[in-house]
């Protein structure tokens, strides 16, 4: 791959008009060429769209917005944001949250293992070496997400330490080989069937260890259901491939 390819970081929004501005700068003042954010805003009562318009215009090469009309879940969100970009013909394909947990500082590397090595995703990992969760994290919500990683890889085998990581880097042709516009599933589900797909294709998943940060502002996505989903998806999972 080309020192030179298309990046296209895709940041889904949703009341987060504080907090984009900030990841603009971030990933601005990283300097990587061609490096994109494309703001993927699901009609933020907040005006998060507003903001999103005024940065694009500000700079029509690094921001560009996709304005959706319904809120109808994060995993909607991304594959709305992943088909403009491979329509776009990205190269390489980013997932990040717009509430700054995730370290815009890591992308460089992550760009670099998918050009340098056979990797056809790399995921920001809170739990390889080096990787950490938030220190805010009460012991409770620690313990919850070690177990999900432990109940998916036990049912599907992806051989991931982070499974339901969203800070990823893609491939633009894992996306397509995984049909990514095809998936079902929703909320943090969303993530571990992507990676379930990608080890379907028998195509490799690398990690590099991110410190994972809680958000300062702003409420947090997470209800009930997007967690009954994401328990029940690796059991759908199993069962359509039976």
């Amino acid at each position: 791959m080309a020192e030179s390819a298309k990046i296209i970081v895709v940041v889904p929004t949703y009341n987060e008009r504080e907090n984009l501005p900030v990841l603009a700068a971030l990933l601005s003042d990283l300097k990587l060429p061609g490096l994109q954010m494309l703001v993927v805003d699901d009609n933020s009562p907040d005006g998060t769209g507003d903001v999103a318009d005024e940065l694009a215009k500000a700079a029509p090469e690094e921001v560009s917005v996709l304005h959706r009309t319904a809120k109808d879940g994060l995993g909607r969100a991304y594959i709305a944001g992943i088909s403009r970009a491979l329509d776009e013909n990205a190269d390489i394909i980013i997932q990040m949250d717009a509430d700054l947990s995730h370290p815009a500082a890591v992308i460089p590397t992550m760009v670099e293992i998918l050009q340098t090595t056979d990797a056809a995703v790399v995921i920001g990992s809170r739990y390889v070496e080096g990787g950490e969760a938030a220190a805010e994290w009460a012991w409770h919500r620690r313990l919850l997400s070690a177990f999900a990683n432990v109940y998916v890889n036990t049912l599907l085998r992806l051989h991931v330490k982070d499974a339901t990581a969203g800070f990823k880097a893609w491939k633009a042709d894992t996306l397509r080989a995984i049909d990514v516009a095809t998936i079902q599933s929703n909320g943090y589900s969303f993530q571990v069937e992507m990676n379930y797909r990608t080890v379907r294709q028998g195509r490799r998943i690398a990690e590099t260890p991110i410190r994972f940060e809680e958000r300062t502002i702003g409420a947090s996505k997470m209800s009930f259901k997007v967690q009954l989903e994401s328990a029940l998806m690796p059991w759908k999972l199993l069962f359509k491939r039976s």
